[in-house]
């Protein structure tokens, strides 16, 4: 049977609108109902990150305070707290006796916008319509030991991917605040990080044009930091990756008159695994002004290559244990074994280039140390000299070395016992130490290997 032409001219038309209708109700779902669905998996991503940021860290807690979840957005906030570790004790190491007690708790709080395709995030400042499981803004305060909630400038924004990854952004305007005698001034800051709890990678970057505080008469300030990296961990619990840190016009200044400048300093460095050995590099310059003497600056190039992951990670573990337990020395008693399996596996340790400038010139050095492989059941440390190749080239200007030794006689002794020796308008030392020999300077010296 023939179709009628009224037929065949209607029944595209119903297909079309069929195709609408199922394409209304798609958006429906996505708009409408994903939104509940996808805030719950969003809150256990957002959990999921900050738990393992802080299982990474090991030196910080959070707790997860409330969550309130809507239909389109929901409401949350966390507490980070820190706990004894390398943070602390670099604190403790700048601000004296602290126990981790004694320290603030940063406030997070944050409202999520969730949904496969984030409608109500279009209200807000960064609000995008880009498929994910949520889309966040979160504000800061530091609680105080004594109760005092202070709030912190600035923003976060974060999204929430498909595959669980956290994209955050830091977003400050400059800006300056006075209180208690403490007086703060910032420029603009812009930092980024990206988590995988899955890969348990982290890439970061950021900037900050300005930063100075003074609180009576100590103070701090810097011109500019900037930097970006990625670190990614591997099956030995050793991390890898790349670091580029940028810092100018760092100023200390303390009640005692006391203080401490550097103009500059740089640091870039990367590490990466050649099958189950670590190679790392890294680059630093520097310079500062030291009082009475003037500006000096450093520039240093160095590599680690061969180095044994699995050592290193387990030497790694122990460190951090020793900084938390209640007796360190207990777990520093058991360090040795693993250094000494470091060193067993063999490793080459070069100074490409060390050199300090100072008024009065430079001085100049290039290292080289080659490790050679033994078994770790029969490791003893003479016979790791015997099998060790090293070498040592120094470079320092005459005007220098006799200045110094005009007023030093153990300067005066290097140069007498021919570890220096002049050449030109240096004074140089070249070491060298093969199969146990050491020479300087082409002068044999006996090393007692039965004393190691």
């Amino acid at each position: 049977m023939l179709a009628s032409p009224t037929s065949a001219n209607t029944t595209p038309g119903l297909i079309v609108k069929k195709g609408i209708v199922v394409l209304l109700v798609f958006l429906a779902v996505v708009v409408l109902v994903s939104p509940a669905i996808v805030g719950r998996l969003a809150e256990q991503s957002m959990d999921e990150n900050l738990n393992w940021a802080a299982s990474e860290s090991g030196d910080v807690k959070v707790t997860s305070e409330r969550f309130a979840r809507g239909w389109f957005s929901s409401e949350g906030q966390h507490r980070i707290e820190l706990q004894d570790g390398d943070l602390l004790t670099a604190l403790q190491a700048l601000a004296g006796p602290i126990s981790a007690g004694d320290l603030p708790v940063l406030i997070i709080n944050t409202r999520l916008d969730h949904g496969l395709i984030p409608v109500t995030s279009m209200a807000r400042d960064k609000g995008s319509l880009a498929p994910g499981l949520g889309s966040a803004v979160s504000t800061m305060q530091v609680e105080l030991p004594d109760g005092e909630i202070i709030d912190v400038p600035g923003t976060i924004y974060s999204e929430v991917t498909l595959g669980g990854q956290l994209h955050s952004n830091y977003v400050l305007d400059s800006g300056s605040r006075d209180k208690d005698g403490v007086s703060a001034s910032w420029g603009s800051v812009d930092i980024n990080v990206a988590t995988d709890p899955q890969t348990g990678t982290v890439e970061y970057d950021g900037s900050v044009a300005s930063l100075s505080f003074t609180a009576d008469q100590d103070s701090m300030s810097l011109d500019a930091l900037s930097f970006e990296g990625r670190r990614v961990p591997t099956r030995f619990d050793v991390a890898i990756g790349d670091l580029d840190f940028a810092l100018e016009g760092l100023a200390l200044g303390n009640a005692m008159g006391g203080g401490f400048r550097a103009s500059r300093l740089a640091v870039t460095g990367s590490s990466s695994l050649d099958g189950d050995r670590l190679d790392s590099k890294a680059r630093v310059s520097a310079t500062n002004d030291v009082p009475g003497l003037g500006p000096v600056s450093y520039e240093l190039d160095l590599s680690l290559d061969g180095v044994d992951a699995a050592s290193m990670g387990a030497l790694q573990a122990k460190v951090t244990e020793m900084n938390t337990a209640p007796e360190p020395m207990a777990v520093y008693a058991s360090i040795e074994p693993d250094v000494q399996r470091l060193f067993a596996a063999g490793f080459d340790f070069n100074i490409k280039r060390l050199e300090i400038t100072l008024p009065q010139g430079t001085m100049t050095s290039v290292m080289r140390f080659s490790l050679g492989e033994g078994d770790p059941a029969t490791f003893d440390w003479s016979s790791l000299l015997l099998d060790t190749e090293a070498s040592l080239d120094i470079s320092i200007p005459v005007d220098m070395v006799e200045a110094v030794a005009a007023d030093n006689p153990q300067a005066a002794m290097l140069i007498g016992g021919g570890y220096l020796v002049r050449r030109g308008d240096a004074y140089v030392t070249e070491a060298r130490l093969k199969k146990g020999l050491l020479t300087i300077n082409g002068a044999p010296i006996p090393i007692p290997l039965g004393a190691m």
